[in-house]
């Protein structure tokens, strides 16, 4: 383990030493000038003024992103469910535009959970579909155990949840020295290297994600909030300090989504959400990683579209049976 560590810290160095470095912060008016829409908006949250997109009518759709993100993961879905839902998506704490909270020093669940609460009432959101992807799906399927009369449905994409390591990319947030580091310098090169990790078909990951990821993090104080995000979750999740014995409580109706060849969030953690969530369906899809909403926009957004307007998945070309459903699937051998 300390050898990995230090060739961790060795590689990160190399990264630095070769790539443009990503040192200082972005002003937040450029960042606004660029990140903003006609359809976002600003509210103060408990002294926190948070950014969030609100477009289309009808139900309303909650979502919230992952850690090292933004609200901008799911643009693919937005559109596709406007026509007929109110989607309101929104960047957490640390996150994206809202950035950090001064009045605090850490960014745990009960934190995060306590924010979008206090969110939805400050919208007049009294009850809502919750869609939540890695980390967001965690902060997700809480709130619907701890709120169950404010959360309709929910969709679980790649979520966090029960006892794992983490990803060698967020866990070095958590050691001190790298973490340090982290705090003030973020080059091109490690955001790239972070993302393929994150995707499957590295020739999806577009300039222009790549751009978006590092200038967001850029935003001043966001990347020492992900330094806190990391070690809340190296407690949630490698220490077991994550309520994952309550799921089996949840009635909440629930999709799981899942890419099957994601490194953050293995099938074994997949098979524990089968195996102890009720009342849930679950869908994966074969050839992508951590993040179907920007990896397959149009048919995960299509399967969260059916679910959320009517409960069910809906049929596929020719009765096809779709990822990881099929008890005995000999493709994975189980």
């Amino acid at each position: 383990m300390k050898l990995f560590k230090l060739l961790l810290i060795a590689s990160v160095v190399a990264t630095t030493g070769c790539a443009y470095f990503g040192m200082g912060s972005r002003p937040l008016s450029e960042l606004t000038e660029k990140y903003t829409d006609e359809t976002s908006k600003f509210v103060a949250v408990d002294g926190v003024v948070m950014h969030y997109q609100d477009e289309g009518q009808g139900p309303v759709v909650l979502m919230l992103h992952g850690e090292h993100s933004s609200l901008h993961i799911w643009d693919a879905w937005a559109e596709r469910l406007a026509g007929d839902f109110r989607v309101v998506r929104l960047d957490l704490p640390g996150h994206g535009l809202t950035g950090p909270d001064p009045a605090t020093e850490t960014y745990d669940l009960e934190y995060m959970m306590g924010k979008v609460e206090a969110f939805m009432d400050k919208l007049g959101l009294d009850s809502v579909q919750m869609v939540g992807a890695s980390y967001g799906g965690f902060i997700t399927w809480n709130f619907a155990m701890e709120n169950p009369e404010r959360v309709e449905r929910m969709v679980l994409v790649d979520s966090t949840g029960f006892d794992q390591k983490l990803h060698p990319v967020l866990g070095y947030n958590t050691i001190p020295v790298l973490a340090g580091f982290n705090s003030w310098t973020l080059p091109r090169g490690q955001v790239e290297d972070r993302l393929e990790t994150m995707y499957y078909d590295e020739e999806k990951i577009t300039d222009q994600i790549v751009r978006r990821n590092q200038e967001l993090m850029l935003r001043k104080g966001n990347r020492s909030a992900f330094i806190e995000v990391a070690r809340t979750m190296e407690d949630q999740l490698e220490d077991g300090n994550n309520q994952s014995d309550r799921i089996k409580y949840i009635q909440t109706p629930t999709l799981v989504m899942w890419g099957e060849q994601d490194e953050w969030t293995t099938d074994r953690v997949m098979r524990q959400f089968k195996v102890n969530l009720p009342n849930m369906t679950f869908v994966s899809y074969e050839a992508v990683g951590h993040l179907p909403m920007e990896e397959l926009p149009r048919q995960s957004a299509r399967d969260a579209y059916n679910y959320l307007a009517s409960g069910e998945l809906g049929a596929l070309p020719d009765n096809e049976e779709q990822g990881w459903i099929i008890p005995g699937n000999p493709r994975k051998g189980w």
